[in-house]
């Protein structure tokens, strides 16, 4: 069976805007694989009309996605290419061919998990099943190395499929009831021992989530220092349910002064390293822990930029100390990128680095 998107923007704004990238991630994932992704803007009906109208006698289902204010829009064009009216929210079904139209994002990716892709099993009376990894800063030439040693193996008999997004990495394996377990179970063998040193999950779960799952297991507290990560990583464990049970604090000593007075950091170490230091991450960790009050505790601090700092530190330089009582480690990174990018990247490396502590 053959499908298509159609992704609709409004030419008043750049077409990088149009967040469709989960809606296909979501239709890969149920494995609805897709022949061609079409962009127009969404005030061009002449060119919406026959490109609908040529895609509904080439393919079996039309997705188009759009911005939310453009929903209404998209759907007159499905309902003409369709010479249907809509009885469902989102799903139009033509003589031949489905049409759905979809909010672009995570929004999108939802509906097309819990509507679109059971709507298509029924109609090709096949279902498909999915493994999932899920990893925290793998090297880019590691992922791209574990997933071609998976593809080799499953020649063609599955499709593997990766993403990443703030240091954040889903490789999935898709495959549908005809291909052998052994193949699919050895293709996620040679995915799970590749990354290793990366992998948190083998469950589509966020890493915060495996945290205080962990935290919840052991019994242990976490307390949580954050400096250019601004709250944070403090802000995604408690967004996960029950994390009350685990959470003791988090402080945002964002200012150098702020670190000598809560975490008693020393000044000589500000002074001398600068508060964007290992000597620094490390205190900060050690004076959470000094509190009596946590089992496990996470200092961040570093330049997210976009200018390196008065100690000509560039941005992207940051340190993650996480430790016990037994020992606090230090980690240093430098990462490119944007302020946006540099600092959710860090938030994520030092989830992934308490889970890693405590596994």
């Amino acid at each position: 069976m053959k499908y298509a998107a159609v992704v609709l923007y409004n030419k008043l704004s750049p077409v990088g805007v149009v967040d469709f990238a989960p809606v296909t991630d979501a239709l890969l994932a149920g494995g609805v694989f897709l022949d061609e992704i079409v962009i127009l803007p969404y005030d061009a009906p002449s060119d919406i009309g026959t490109t609908l109208a040529r895609l509904s006698l080439d393919m079996d289902g039309v997705f188009l996605v759009c911005d939310p204010p453009l929903l209404s829009a998209a759907r007159r064009y499905a309902e003409t290419a369709a010479e249907r009216s809509f009885e469902e929210e989102y799903i139009v079904e033509g003589e031949r061919c489905l049409f759905a139209v979809l909010p672009a994002g995570e929004r999108g990716a939802e509906e097309v998990r819990l509507e679109i892709v059971p709507r298509i099993d029924a109609r090709r009376k096949n279902s498909f099943r999915r493994v999932i990894l899920r990893t925290v800063a793998a090297p880019q030439e590691k992922l791209r190395a574990a997933v071609a040693a998976a593809r080799a193996l499953a020649e063609d008999k599955l499709i593997v499929h990766a993403t990443e997004r703030f240091g954040v990495a889903a490789v999935e394996l898709i495959y549908d009831r005809s291909t052998p377990k052994m193949t699919a179970d050895e293709a996620t063998r040679i995915l799970a021992t590749e990354l290793a040193d990366y992998t948190y999950a083998v469950e589509d779960v966020t890493v915060a989530e495996r945290l205080v799952e962990a935290l919840k297991l052991r019994r242990m507290k976490i307390s949580v220092a954050e400096s250019f990560t601004g709250g944070g990583v403090g802000r995604a464990i408690v967004r996960v349910p029950g994390a009350s049970a685990v959470y003791y604090e988090g402080l945002n000593t964002y200012n150098a002064q702020s670190k000598i007075e809560r975490l008693g950091v020393r000044e000589g170490s500000v002074k001398q390293k600068g508060t964007v230091s290992d000597e620094t991450a490390y205190e900060m960790a050690a004076g959470l822990l000094a509190g009596g009050h946590c089992d496990l505790a996470v200092a961040t601090t570093g330049v997210a930029g976009p200018d390196p700092d008065e100690k000509g530190n560039p941005a992207g330089l940051f340190y993650v100390a996480v430790g016990t009582h037994e020992r606090v480690n230090v980690y240093r990174y430098q990462l490119k990128g944007s302020r946006e990018s540099i600092t959710e990247t860090a938030i994520n490396y030092a989830l992934f680095l308490a889970y890693r502590e405590i596994k």
